[in-house]
């Protein structure tokens, strides 16, 4: 050991402040704590003081904040439910279940999906080292509920999932969607692209490459892609399918992808290249002649010995860490919205599949606040009255600053 008392931070020549964990706890200390005091002022008055005994006087007797994480009712993070929908636009960010699996071709179970998101996400309290974060204290966030699905009718789920994207987008809050099966791939676009003047990229994560026509007769979880880059303003030569391969399914829409001339990246490509550049490489081709990306992200392309809980495993996929740095890497870019889907919670005995699924959305958000693009550490859509995670007053998002060239290193 080579310290003294004037050098505390020099170890056998090593300097810890480069360590990134070191840097970021004064990044910490520096956010507010203002809304979480708020919460804890608001849980005492509607729960009630604890008993006597209990020396934490933070602590209520009904369960009204976000602890003890297994008590409470569950909205995403426990964030506020935003039952009357026409108050979304006082949120940077909307939750949105989409609990359909008509779609699915194999293993149902996906509807189930939102819900299982919702349970794992009170594990985690929105504060984060590695991005040097506090979700609570700086986005304001709800939970939408879910969209009223048909089962059994394609179609007119459809038409629905299209009305409820289309109605956050209007309302300026950035939509996290989270299914369902892959099928809702189309209608979430379609409800954002015709939102938004200007064309939008598509950067997907899967095993598969759902760029089919049609399958078994119908618009199923293996086509969202075909008919999404039919839209005037989301070009095929604008998507990007990141770590697709395995043996499933794949024929017919491998033909369509080249016809189209669309970009896939396979497990093998992301080997070679590395997850760095590959990311990048995706990033240029999803952002050339475009004003905004959109971010899909199958749970399936998570190696299925580490995310069972799906449709349609394969084995050979990311690995979890890989995964989540190569969402931050897109996210940091910005993005227009973001879906999370095949979460099927019936062979997810874990949980693990659902954890990542809701850790996805965390680490892009994450990656948001840090990068500017929303929350309170944003200059865009600022608005006065707009609640924080648990009702407190914070800053909004502006879809159109994607179009800002400041808001994003791609502009």
């Amino acid at each position: 050991m080579n310290t003294t008392p004037d050098e505390p931070s020099k170890v056998e020549g090593f300097d810890r402040r480069s360590l990134q964990g070191v840097a970021n706890l004064d990044l910490l200390a520096e956010i507010p704590t203002d809304v979480h005091e708020k919460s804890s002022a608001r849980s005492l008055k509607l729960g009630l003081e604890a008993a006597d005994s209990i020396e934490d006087r933070t602590i209520t007797t009904f369960s009204r904040g976000p602890q003890p994480a297994f008590a409470g009712i569950k909205t995403f993070l426990k964030a506020p439910y935003c039952e009357d929908i026409s108050e979304v636009d006082q949120f940077d960010v909307a939750f949105l279940g989409i609990p359909f699996d008509t779609g699915t071709t194999y293993r149902p179970g996906t509807r189930f999906g939102p819900q299982s998101v919702r349970n794992i996400s009170a594990l985690y309290d929105g504060y984060n080292l590695d991005l040097a974060v506090d979700l609570q204290q700086e986005i304001s966030m709800c939970d939408a509920g879910d969209v009223f699905v048909i089962p059994g009718n394609i179609e007119k789920t459809f038409d629905q999932i299209d009305k409820a994207v289309s109605y956050i987008m209007q309302k300026g809050t950035f939509p996290v969607i989270v299914g369902g099966d892959h099928s809702i791939g189309y209608p979430t676009v379609r409800g954002i692209a015709k939102n938004f003047d200007g064309n939008i990229g598509i950067v997907h994560f899967d095993r598969h490459i759902d760029i089919m026509e049609k399958d078994m007769d119908e618009r199923m979880h293996t086509t969202h892609y075909y008919h999404a880059t039919n839209i005037p303003n989301v070009r095929p030569e604008n998507l990007v399918q990141i770590g697709i391969g395995g043996w499933y399914g794949a024929r017919h829409g491998l033909k369509v992808a080249r016809e189209r001339d669309t970009t896939v990246i396979t497990i093998g490509d992301l080997e070679n290249m590395g997850i760095d550049k590959a990311v990048e490489a995706a990033l240029e081709i999803a952002w050339k002649g475009c004003d905004a990306v959109y971010l899909s992200f199958d749970i399936d392309v998570v190696d299925g010995g580490i995310a069972p809980g799906t449709g349609s495993p394969e084995p050979g996929g990311l690995i979890p860490r890989e995964a989540l740095k190569a969402l931050r890497q897109v996210a940091a870019e910005g993005i227009i919205g973001m879906e999370v889907v095949e979460i099927s919670p019936p062979y997810d005995t874990s949980e693990s599949t659902a954890q990542l699924g809701c850790r996805a959305i965390l680490d892009v958000l994450g990656t948001m606040v840090k990068t500017e693009q929303i929350g309170s550490r944003s200059a865009k859509g600022k608005r006065p009255g707009t609640q924080g995670i648990h009702g407190e007053p914070l800053g909004g998002w502006d879809p159109k600053s994607i179009l800002d060239p400041e808001a994003t290193r791609r502009g």
